[in-house]
């Protein structure tokens, strides 16, 4: 079996290179939010779910995940407000941005608030893998970030 959102292709076989970590999914499209999860899982994380800004504050108040894979565009609350608000407690969690929006001012703005990563969907499910391991290696106790 094999999943996709976008161009690439990603392989189910079970790994664990995200094995013990806690990454919360922030999507309003219920298949992107299903693709993004399934992937982080098939890698050993334990995923949390989120369809709005307001429900992913609220999820990542209360369980603490290492990081979140963040929308842009979401109901109730935008992503950026949801980054700025992640971004500004004590032990932040690495967030990486995911948007449809291919404007050079939002990923500007993005990084100016200190978001870890910026992808442009589609999102080859290996590139979100990587960069969510890779993120979290290197931002890990005794890590390099």
């Amino acid at each position: 079996m094999v999943g996709t959102v976008g161009p690439g292709t990603w392989s189910t076989t079970m790994s664990t290179r995200l094995e013990g970590r806690c990454v919360l999914v922030v999507d309003d499209d219920p298949d992107v939010l299903d693709s993004f999860d399934l992937a982080l899982r098939a890698e050993g994380a334990t995923t949390l779910r989120a369809e709005d800004g307001n429900q992913a504050v609220s999820c990542w108040r209360s369980r603490n995940p290492e990081a979140v894979v963040l929308d842009m565009m979401l109901p109730k609350r935008s992503g950026f407000i949801v980054l700025e608000e992640l971004l500004a407690a004590e032990h932040p969690p690495v967030v990486v941005m995911v948007t449809a929006n291919e404007g050079r001012r939002h990923e500007e703005y993005a990084r100016g608030l200190g978001v870890h990563a910026y992808l442009t969907k589609p999102v080859p499910l290996d590139t979100l893998i990587e960069t969510v391991a890779g993120l979290l290696e290197e931002h890990a106790p005794g890590g390099t970030g």
